[in-house]
Order: structure tokens, then sequence, then C-alpha cells
């Protein structure tokens, strides 16, 4: 088993990731990144990214290409591997990929989340071609078009809503009969002209070659139609990539991280949280001193490539002025 000593290790290649990589390189830190296998993150899977500042059009993966030669620029090195165990309990912190195991005085997470997604063979073949997961992202595609948007909860509300500055007809397709989104959000949603909504229904298929062209929906009485679209959006929730830390750091209910800043919400709305565990010094610190996190994996809210770099540099700066106070540790 080899072992290698770190200054600062980052768990994760997306735009956060790299972001913090970049800052902490630059801070003379000699970070260490594991970009997962397949690295990259969600922006691997996206097609064209016309929102990121300074690129009016880039394809994802062409992104995070240009993210990490800047890091590498920086002699951040970057290894393709997934962690697969952590251990926090002592400083310096353990971490262990294939046959090695490393340490790090200091660790950022940025392990981002996954959309759900219906899992249909037809789905999955047409992401980037019409089927998204973010309507930020890419409703701007579908100016004058019609879509659908699956699910029933806020975020699927929330899409329809953002969608309708664009599309010139939204469909919201929901398999029961009612929504569990919040009451205002239904109601702007039920009083939208451009929002149909096609209750009791669930899809079959997504139709089309190389494009999104339609849908097969099914009713309760397993009555099968077509549906002409342009555009698929799924909203039916999304799960952070958090498993490796579970009992390793303080998660939420639904298994993000919770970091200072979202610690001191949380209690401001006066949920059940152990304040005492973090340090409001360092507001991307979990309740580990000295373990940090950014992206998707901690916000739940927005979910852009921008704000999880933001987040990133913000993770950077903390761990670089932390390890500064604690310089006895490394």
């Amino acid at each position: 088993m080899n072992s290698q000593s770190n200054k600062v290790a980052i768990i994760g290649g997306g735009p956060a990731g790299l972001s913090a990589a970049i800052y902490t390189s630059r801070a003379d830190l000699a970070p260490v990144l594991y970009a997962g296998s397949p690295p990259g993150g969600q922006l691997m899977l996206t097609s064209e990214v016309e929102n990121y500042p300074g690129y009016p059009n880039i394809l994802g993966p062409n992104l995070i290409d240009i993210f990490r030669k800047q890091a590498e620029k920086f002699d951040t090195k970057i290894i393709d591997e997934n962690i697969s165990s952590v251990d926090f309990t002592k400083n310096p912190f353990t971490l262990n990929y294939s046959d090695k195991t490393v340490t790090a005085n200091s660790v950022i997470i940025a392990t981002g989340a996954k959309a759900l997604w219906l899992n249909l063979p037809s789905e999955q073949r047409l992401r980037g071609k019409g089927v998204s997961a973010c309507a930020t992202c890419d409703g701007f595609f579908f100016k004058d078009k019609v879509v659908a948007v699956v699910g029933g909860g806020d975020t699927a509300m929330e899409e329809a809503q953002t969608l309708t500055k664009f599309a010139k007809l939204v469909y919201i397709i929901h398999r029961r009969d009612s929504f569990r989104a919040s009451q205002i959000m239904q109601a702007r949603v039920k009083g939208n002209s451009v929002i149909k909504i096609i209750w009791n229904a669930s899809i079959e298929e997504v139709l089309g070659k190389d494009k999104v062209e339609g849908l097969k929906i099914k009713n309760q009485k397993s009555e099968i139609r077509d549906l002409t679209i342009d555009g698929l959006f799924i909203a039916i929730g999304h799960k952070p990539d958090t498993g490796l830390f579970k009992d390793k750091i303080i998660l939420d209910e639904k298994g993000y991280i919770v970091t200072s800043t979202f610690a001191a919400i949380r209690a401001a709305r006066s949920k059940e949280l152990d304040l005492d565990k973090f340090n409001f010094n360092y507001q991307t610190m979990t309740s580990i001193p000295g373990v940090f996190a950014a992206g998707d994996c901690v916000d739940h809210i927005y979910r852009q490539a921008g704000t999880a770099s933001g987040m990133g540099i913000a993770a950077a700066l903390d761990a670089e002025r932390w390890i500064m106070e604690n310089k006895s540790i490394s």
C-alpha cells in the first residue's frame, strides 16, 4: 500500500473542484485533485453552454478541459480516480482509492450531484439533444418551441415557469392527480396561460432519432398517445454524491453537505442542528475543522456551473486561511 501526504486534497473534478484547485495551487499549497472516473461532473454530459461568463458558446466537456489545463498550469496534480473511503477522525485526514492511501491536512469536497432521470433508454439516448434537467441552462434553446416538464414538486413548477419565458407552450406531465409543490408555486403554474397540465400520466418513450420530436405517454387506463414536443425537461429531483461522507460529516435530510453558511440559514429557520459543530469564521467549512465543501454537493438551490465555481473559490480561500492559522498541523 502506497502512502502520500498533501497539504490540500480536493475530491471532485467539476467546476467547484477545479476552481478550488486553481486558487489553492496559486497559493502554493500544491493541491492534489481526485477528479473521479469518469472525471468532469455534469458538464461532461452537457452539450452547449451559453451562460458561463466569458464563453458565449462552448461545449460542456471543452469548458472542463479549459479548467483542467488552467489548474495544471499552476501545478495541480490531477488523478482521475474515485476516492473510495475517508477518515476525518484525526488530522492529517486519510483518503483511500484503488490500492493507495493518502493523507491531507485539509480536504475540499466538491463531489457534485446528479439529476434523477426516468431511466428510459430513449431518454438517455437523447440527453443533450432535447432532453435536459436544467431549464435555466437550456431553456434559451427552445424559443417559440413546445416543451414538456416531468414532475410535481417545486422544482418542476420553477422549471415550467422559467420555460414560459422562451417556449410558446409548456406541458407539465405528472403521474398523479395533484402536485406536491407548495401552494404558491401551484397557483403560479395554474394561473399561467402558457402552461398546460397533463394529470395522471407517465412517459413511456421519448420520440426522435437525432433530437426530441415527441413523447409516448400513458394514462391511468393504460391508454397510450403521442404528444408532439421539441424538448423534455426532467424535474423529479437531484441526488448529491455524498454517500462517501455519511456519518463522517453532518449532512442534511436529503444528503447535502451542511457548511457553516447553510447551518446558519437552517438555524434561522428554526431547524434542528448542532451549531456547536460549526466554525462560522469559515463559511464553507463542514462540521469537521479543516474539511470544506463546495458546489452542488452543498448547493441544492442554484445548481449552476458559475455558482459551483464561485463556491469552489470560496472553499479554496477558506482552506488557505485555515492552513495558515493552523500551521502546527501542516
